[in-house]
Protein backbone atom coordinates (compact mmCIF):
# COMPACT_ATOMS: atom_id res chain seq x y z
CA UNK A 1 0.00 0.00 0.00
CA UNK A 2 1.54 3.39 -0.76
CA UNK A 3 1.96 5.81 1.79
CA UNK A 4 -0.27 9.29 1.78
CA UNK A 5 -0.31 12.33 3.75
CA UNK A 6 -2.95 13.75 1.98
CA UNK A 7 -6.01 11.71 0.93
CA UNK A 8 -6.27 9.87 -2.12
CA UNK A 9 -8.74 7.71 -4.02
CA UNK A 10 -11.78 8.76 -2.20
CA UNK A 11 -14.56 6.89 -3.12
CA UNK A 12 -16.98 8.57 -5.56
CA UNK A 13 -21.00 8.06 -4.72
CA UNK A 14 -23.04 10.64 -5.89
CA UNK A 15 -25.96 11.91 -3.77
CA UNK A 16 -29.17 10.48 -4.01
CA UNK A 17 -31.53 13.21 -2.44
CA UNK A 18 -34.80 14.43 -3.35
CA UNK A 19 -34.21 17.81 -4.61
CA UNK A 20 -37.89 18.63 -4.83
CA UNK A 21 -37.80 18.02 -0.68
CA UNK A 22 -36.44 19.36 1.69
CA UNK A 23 -33.96 17.13 4.02
CA UNK A 24 -33.73 16.57 8.03
CA UNK A 25 -31.04 15.24 10.31
CA UNK A 26 -32.00 13.27 12.82
CA UNK A 27 -28.88 14.29 14.63
CA UNK A 28 -27.25 12.43 17.88
CA UNK A 29 -23.73 13.26 18.94
CA UNK A 30 -20.65 13.90 17.17
CA UNK A 31 -19.43 15.35 14.58
CA UNK A 32 -21.22 13.87 11.81
CA UNK A 33 -24.51 15.98 11.88
CA UNK A 34 -22.45 18.94 11.59
CA UNK A 35 -20.38 17.76 8.46
CA UNK A 36 -23.42 16.66 6.70
CA UNK A 37 -25.59 19.85 7.92
CA UNK A 38 -22.97 21.87 6.40
CA UNK A 39 -22.60 20.11 3.16
CA UNK A 40 -26.30 20.13 2.60
CA UNK A 41 -26.15 24.30 3.78
CA UNK A 42 -23.22 24.48 0.91
CA UNK A 43 -25.36 22.88 -1.61
CA UNK A 44 -28.15 25.35 -1.10
CA UNK A 45 -30.46 22.92 0.61
CA UNK A 46 -31.06 23.90 3.77
CA UNK A 47 -31.33 21.73 6.41
CA UNK A 48 -34.17 21.13 8.94
CA UNK A 49 -32.48 19.80 12.49
CA UNK A 50 -33.89 17.69 14.49
CA UNK A 51 -31.86 17.51 17.30
CA UNK A 52 -32.11 14.37 19.87
CA UNK A 53 -32.31 16.15 23.51
CA UNK A 54 -29.00 15.66 25.84
CA UNK A 55 -27.14 13.81 22.41
CA UNK A 56 -26.65 16.95 19.56
CA UNK A 57 -23.86 19.39 19.24
CA UNK A 58 -25.61 22.82 19.92
CA UNK A 59 -23.70 24.05 17.16
CA UNK A 60 -26.47 22.18 15.20
CA UNK A 61 -29.01 24.59 15.94
CA UNK A 62 -28.28 27.44 14.00
CA UNK A 63 -30.20 25.59 11.28
CA UNK A 64 -33.72 25.71 11.31
CA UNK A 65 -34.38 23.05 14.42
CA UNK A 66 -36.46 20.92 16.89
CA UNK A 67 -34.75 19.20 19.66
CA UNK A 68 -36.85 16.02 20.83
CA UNK A 69 -36.35 13.44 23.04
CA UNK A 70 -36.21 9.81 21.05
CA UNK A 71 -39.93 8.95 22.62
CA UNK A 72 -41.64 11.85 21.08
CA UNK A 73 -42.57 10.24 17.78
CA UNK A 74 -45.74 12.60 17.37
CA UNK A 75 -43.29 16.01 18.05
CA UNK A 76 -41.22 13.83 15.93
CA UNK A 77 -43.39 13.47 12.50
CA UNK A 78 -45.25 16.20 13.20
CA UNK A 79 -42.65 19.22 12.89
CA UNK A 80 -41.14 16.97 10.11
CA UNK A 81 -44.24 17.40 8.08
CA UNK A 82 -44.57 21.23 8.93
CA UNK A 83 -41.21 21.74 7.66
CA UNK A 84 -41.40 19.96 4.47
CA UNK A 85 -39.49 17.44 4.92
CA UNK A 86 -38.98 14.53 2.14
CA UNK A 87 -35.57 12.67 2.80
CA UNK A 88 -34.13 12.14 6.40
CA UNK A 89 -30.46 11.34 7.35
CA UNK A 90 -29.88 9.42 10.28
CA UNK A 91 -26.47 11.46 11.80
CA UNK A 92 -24.39 10.62 14.99
CA UNK A 93 -24.02 8.23 18.12
CA UNK A 94 -27.03 8.05 21.11
CA UNK A 95 -25.68 7.04 24.38
CA UNK A 96 -28.75 5.66 25.50
CA UNK A 97 -31.93 3.88 24.67
CA UNK A 98 -35.14 4.99 24.26
CA UNK A 99 -36.85 5.40 27.87
CA UNK A 100 -40.53 4.26 27.32
CA UNK A 101 -41.40 5.81 31.10
CA UNK A 102 -41.68 9.04 28.98
CA UNK A 103 -43.91 7.84 26.66
CA UNK A 104 -47.33 10.17 25.61
CA UNK A 105 -50.20 7.89 24.27
CA UNK A 106 -51.37 9.69 21.41
CA UNK A 107 -51.68 8.18 17.81
CA UNK A 108 -48.25 7.98 16.16
CA UNK A 109 -46.75 6.94 19.88
CA UNK A 110 -49.63 3.96 19.98
CA UNK A 111 -48.85 3.16 16.17
CA UNK A 112 -44.61 3.01 17.24
CA UNK A 113 -44.97 0.89 20.02
CA UNK A 114 -44.98 -2.21 18.95
CA UNK A 115 -42.22 -2.10 16.40
CA UNK A 116 -39.95 -0.39 19.00
CA UNK A 117 -40.34 -2.85 21.68
CA UNK A 118 -39.97 -5.92 19.80
CA UNK A 119 -36.41 -4.30 19.04
CA UNK A 120 -35.23 -3.06 21.90
CA UNK A 121 -34.79 -6.57 22.95
CA UNK A 122 -32.04 -6.80 19.86
CA UNK A 123 -28.90 -5.20 19.20
CA UNK A 124 -28.73 -1.93 17.83
CA UNK A 125 -28.96 -2.55 13.74
CA UNK A 126 -32.29 -4.40 14.84
CA UNK A 127 -33.48 -1.11 16.40
CA UNK A 128 -32.39 0.86 13.94
CA UNK A 129 -34.07 -0.72 11.21
CA UNK A 130 -37.29 -0.64 13.30
CA UNK A 131 -37.00 2.82 13.51
CA UNK A 132 -36.60 3.27 9.60
CA UNK A 133 -39.29 1.37 9.15
CA UNK A 134 -41.68 3.76 11.20
CA UNK A 135 -40.31 6.77 10.33
CA UNK A 136 -41.23 5.80 6.27
CA UNK A 137 -44.27 4.43 7.50
CA UNK A 138 -44.77 8.53 7.71
CA UNK A 139 -44.12 9.09 3.76
CA UNK A 140 -40.72 10.03 4.22
CA UNK A 141 -37.90 8.40 2.53
CA UNK A 142 -34.04 7.70 4.81
CA UNK A 143 -31.00 7.86 3.36
CA UNK A 144 -27.70 7.50 3.98
CA UNK A 145 -25.40 10.16 5.75
CA UNK A 146 -22.59 8.82 2.84
CA UNK A 147 -25.03 9.87 0.09
CA UNK A 148 -24.52 13.26 1.45
CA UNK A 149 -20.90 13.54 2.44
CA UNK A 150 -19.03 10.77 0.63
CA UNK A 151 -15.67 12.37 0.94
CA UNK A 152 -15.97 11.54 4.03
CA UNK A 153 -15.73 7.77 3.39
CA UNK A 154 -12.20 6.32 4.11
CA UNK A 155 -10.61 5.68 0.75
CA UNK A 156 -9.99 2.87 -0.89
CA UNK A 157 -7.17 0.46 0.39
CA UNK A 158 -4.30 2.43 1.34
CA UNK A 159 -1.91 3.77 3.84
CA UNK A 160 -2.99 6.85 5.00
CA UNK A 161 -0.05 8.08 7.43
CA UNK A 162 3.83 8.02 7.13
CA UNK A 163 3.86 4.98 9.19
CA UNK A 164 2.97 1.51 7.48
CA UNK A 165 1.91 -1.57 9.95
CA UNK A 166 4.66 -4.16 10.56
CA UNK A 167 4.27 -7.62 10.18
CA UNK A 168 2.86 -8.15 13.82
CA UNK A 169 0.72 -5.66 12.95
CA UNK A 170 -0.52 -7.43 9.99
CA UNK A 171 -1.28 -10.23 11.94
CA UNK A 172 -3.13 -8.46 14.43
CA UNK A 173 -5.08 -6.47 12.19
CA UNK A 174 -6.23 -9.98 10.79
CA UNK A 175 -7.27 -11.33 13.71
CA UNK A 176 -9.12 -8.44 14.53
CA UNK A 177 -11.18 -8.30 11.44
CA UNK A 178 -12.15 -11.64 11.26
CA UNK A 179 -13.91 -11.36 15.36
CA UNK A 180 -15.09 -7.71 13.66
CA UNK A 181 -16.93 -9.61 11.22
CA UNK A 182 -18.26 -12.31 13.93
CA UNK A 183 -19.44 -9.76 16.53
CA UNK A 184 -21.09 -8.00 13.68
CA UNK A 185 -23.03 -10.73 12.73
CA UNK A 186 -24.65 -11.20 16.03
CA UNK A 187 -24.84 -7.17 16.11
CA UNK A 188 -23.34 -6.49 18.85
CA UNK A 189 -20.26 -3.86 17.89
CA UNK A 190 -18.01 -2.79 15.35
CA UNK A 191 -14.93 -2.58 16.78
CA UNK A 192 -11.93 -4.81 17.97
CA UNK A 193 -8.65 -4.77 19.98
CA UNK A 194 -5.90 -7.70 18.59
CA UNK A 195 -2.58 -7.05 20.64
CA UNK A 196 0.40 -10.06 20.72
CA UNK A 197 -1.79 -12.36 18.06
CA UNK A 198 -5.10 -12.30 20.36
CA UNK A 199 -8.03 -10.85 20.67
CA UNK A 200 -8.12 -8.68 24.02
CA UNK A 201 -11.05 -5.73 23.56
CA UNK A 202 -14.42 -6.63 21.40
CA UNK A 203 -16.72 -2.90 21.02
CA UNK A 204 -19.82 -3.56 23.26
CA UNK A 205 -22.34 -1.21 24.26
CA UNK A 206 -20.06 1.22 25.77
CA UNK A 207 -19.24 2.38 22.34
CA UNK A 208 -15.13 2.60 20.65
CA UNK A 209 -13.61 5.20 22.99
CA UNK A 210 -14.37 3.38 26.52
CA UNK A 211 -13.35 0.34 25.00
CA UNK A 212 -10.16 1.63 24.56
CA UNK A 213 -9.77 3.48 28.16
CA UNK A 214 -10.37 -0.59 29.08
CA UNK A 215 -7.30 -1.22 26.85
CA UNK A 216 -5.19 1.17 28.87
CA UNK A 217 -6.70 -0.04 32.26
CA UNK A 218 -5.55 -3.61 31.23
CA UNK A 219 -2.43 -2.47 30.24
CA UNK A 220 -1.92 -0.86 33.83
CA UNK A 221 -2.91 -3.84 35.28
CA UNK A 222 -0.19 -6.07 33.37
CA UNK A 223 -2.63 -8.38 32.42
CA UNK A 224 -1.75 -7.70 28.14
CA UNK A 225 1.75 -6.52 26.90
CA UNK A 226 2.22 -2.97 27.90
CA UNK A 227 2.90 -2.02 23.76
CA UNK A 228 1.82 -2.55 20.34
CA UNK A 229 -1.77 -4.12 18.78
CA UNK A 230 -4.38 -2.63 16.50
CA UNK A 231 -7.92 -0.98 16.37
CA UNK A 232 -10.16 -2.54 13.51
CA UNK A 233 -13.14 -1.09 13.05
CA UNK A 234 -15.82 -2.49 10.10
CA UNK A 235 -19.28 -2.29 9.47
CA UNK A 236 -22.15 -5.29 10.11
CA UNK A 237 -22.14 -7.88 7.89
CA UNK A 238 -26.01 -7.14 7.29
CA UNK A 239 -25.37 -3.39 7.95
CA UNK A 240 -28.32 -1.07 7.27
CA UNK A 241 -25.92 1.55 5.51
CA UNK A 242 -28.41 4.54 5.91
CA UNK A 243 -27.48 4.08 9.86
CA UNK A 244 -24.53 3.58 12.13
CA UNK A 245 -21.63 3.46 9.86
CA UNK A 246 -18.51 2.90 11.72
CA UNK A 247 -16.49 6.12 12.37
CA UNK A 248 -13.01 7.34 13.62
CA UNK A 249 -11.67 10.84 14.36
CA UNK A 250 -8.97 12.84 16.59
CA UNK A 251 -10.53 11.46 20.05
CA UNK A 252 -10.07 7.88 18.37
CA UNK A 253 -6.30 8.64 17.42
CA UNK A 254 -5.93 10.16 21.05
CA UNK A 255 -7.38 7.01 22.12
CA UNK A 256 -5.69 4.39 20.79
CA UNK A 257 -2.09 6.06 21.12
CA UNK A 258 -3.63 6.68 25.39
CA UNK A 259 -3.92 2.53 25.16
CA UNK A 260 -0.23 1.98 23.59
CA UNK A 261 -1.65 0.53 20.14
CA UNK A 262 0.46 0.70 17.15
CA UNK A 263 -1.97 1.52 14.95
CA UNK A 264 -5.90 1.01 12.96
CA UNK A 265 -7.37 -0.53 10.52
CA UNK A 266 -11.10 0.35 9.41
CA UNK A 267 -13.07 -0.67 6.07
CA UNK A 268 -12.93 1.50 3.20
CA UNK A 269 -16.09 2.69 1.59
CA UNK A 270 -17.99 2.24 5.18
CA UNK A 271 -16.31 3.83 7.52
CA UNK A 272 -16.17 7.79 8.01
CA UNK A 273 -13.25 9.65 9.34
CA UNK A 274 -14.54 12.63 10.58
CA UNK A 275 -12.15 15.33 10.15
CA UNK A 276 -9.81 13.60 8.02
CA UNK A 277 -6.78 16.11 7.77
CA UNK A 278 -6.24 16.71 11.78
CA UNK A 279 -6.96 12.81 12.44
CA UNK A 280 -4.16 11.98 10.20
CA UNK A 281 -2.19 14.81 11.22
CA UNK A 282 -2.31 13.45 14.52
CA UNK A 283 -1.48 9.89 13.90
CA UNK A 284 1.62 11.12 11.69
CA UNK A 285 2.57 13.27 15.18
CA UNK A 286 1.84 10.29 17.64
CA UNK A 287 3.72 7.83 15.00
CA UNK A 288 0.99 5.53 14.62
CA UNK A 289 -0.49 4.12 11.38
CA UNK A 290 -4.12 4.35 9.47
CA UNK A 291 -4.74 1.81 7.19
CA UNK A 292 -7.57 0.66 5.27
CA UNK A 293 -8.78 -2.52 4.16
CA UNK A 294 -11.46 -4.02 1.44
CA UNK A 295 -13.26 -6.45 3.36
CA UNK A 296 -14.25 -8.84 0.88
CA UNK A 297 -10.82 -9.37 0.46
CA UNK A 298 -8.70 -11.75 2.92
Amino acid sequence: MAGATARTEAISVAPDVDAAGRTAIIAGSGLLPLKVAESLDKQGKAPFIVGIKDEADPALYRYDHVEISLVEFRKLMGSMKTAGVRNVILAGGVRSRPHFADLRLDGPTLSAIPRMIGALGRGDDALLRAFISLIESYGFRVVGAHEIVPDLLAPAVARLTKRKAAKEDERNIAIAREAAHLIGVLDIGQAVVAVGGRVVALEGAEGTDAMLERIAQLRGEGRIPQRGGVLVKSAKPTQDERADLPGIGLSTVENAVRAGLSGIAVEAGRTFILGYGETVAAANEKGIFIETFDSKQG
